[in-house]
């Protein structure tokens, strides 16, 4: 049985099928909102069970794991980017982290994946970037910041312990379910499958590496299930560099009378070649993204078209 935590988000979700899909039944976190997609719907209760947990409280979490004998936890929990408080984000990032590694260790474990991202590259000047990249201590944003805490701290505790500690650097992820639309691809699809007016102020040159939110998932699943693995820190992107402007070419292939415009150039705080090198994955597991960002928009396009609600 695995622990998703922070299992409500989309990338959650996603990870939630996937291990369904390779045997294993899944107890998802639910902190507010709940939702539950048709990919799910019929497992729930069966193989997916939600349960309301705050993880920075011990002893909601320590039930949850008696309960449900966990043997496996991914923690994709992460405080809002924008309206939380610093004490807060300091809060979660350290006491739930603690929490979650706690309870791996005392109710044995198998593995404990925790949920990193590619903004812990954010203060090198360009890529590919690769896991053994070293690192400044100081940060330019808030994700970089805690982020980099997370690794330190979670790969430290185990080596002091022996817990198997595995850290998964996300890159930028889109697909069905997603929301927020802070990201361009978001937008765009939205956009292209159901005619809905958002801002498009970002810059044509700016680049991401943009990773379907089925190939995260996908990933996210296939490390937590071996025995052992080689190494403790993985990247999980699309391992290419996109510009915004190709993001958009993409979109108007699906949608020919796409009338839009990015602004010219690069933006302030853009940089070039920023693709997470996927090498170790490949070397690894054998994993290998399926979706390009054509094939990523088409889907996602298609799913929204589907999925009018």
């Amino acid at each position: 049985m695995i622990l998703i935590t922070g299992g409500m988000g989309f990338i959650g979700l996603h990870t939630a099928k996937f291990f369904l899909d390779a045997g294993e039944s899944v107890v998802i976190s639910q902190h507010s909102a709940r939702r539950e997609p048709e990919f799910l719907k019929d497992d729930f209760g069966k193989r997916v069970f939600v349960e309301s947990l705050d993880i920075t409280n011990t002893y909601e979490l320590f039930e949850v794991m008696q309960k449900h004998k966990i043997d496996g936890i991914v923690n994709l929990v992460a405080p809002p980017v924008r309206g939380s408080t610093p004490t807060n984000d300091v809060r979660i990032y350290t006491v739930g982290l603690l929490n979650l590694l706690e309870a791996g260790r005392i109710f044995g474990v198998k593995r404990v994946g925790l949920a990193s991202s590619t903004l812990v590259y954010g203060s090198l000047p360009s890529g590919p970037f690769q896991e053994d990249d070293l690192l400044p201590i100081e940060s330019k944003t808030q994700v970089e910041a805690f982020k980099k805490a997370t690794e330190t701290l979670g790969l430290h505790y185990g080596d002091r312990t022996g817990l198997d500690v595995i850290t998964l650097r996300m890159g930028f992820i889109y697909g069905p379910l997603y929301y927020s639309m802070f990201n361009l691809p978001g937008r765009l699809s939205h956009l292209a499958a159901r005619d809905e007016k958002y801002d498009f102020n970002d810059f044509e040159d700016d680049e991401y590496d943009w990773c379907h939110v089925k190939d995260c998932a996908r990933a996210v699943q296939e490390l937590m299930m071996p025995d052992s693995l080689p190494h403790r820190i993985y990247n999980i992107g699309g391992g290419t560099s996109v510009q915004n402007k190709d993001v958009l070419a993409a979109a108007k292939k699906l949608k020919p009378d796409l009338d839009l415009k990015l602004q010219p150039g690069l933006s302030p705080a853009g940089r070039a070649n920023v693709a997470m090198d996927m090498s170790r994955m490949k070397q690894d597991i054998g994993f290998e993204p399926q979706f390009d960002i054509e094939r990523g928009l088409a889907d996602y396009v298609a799913w929204l078209k589907n999925h009018p609600e």
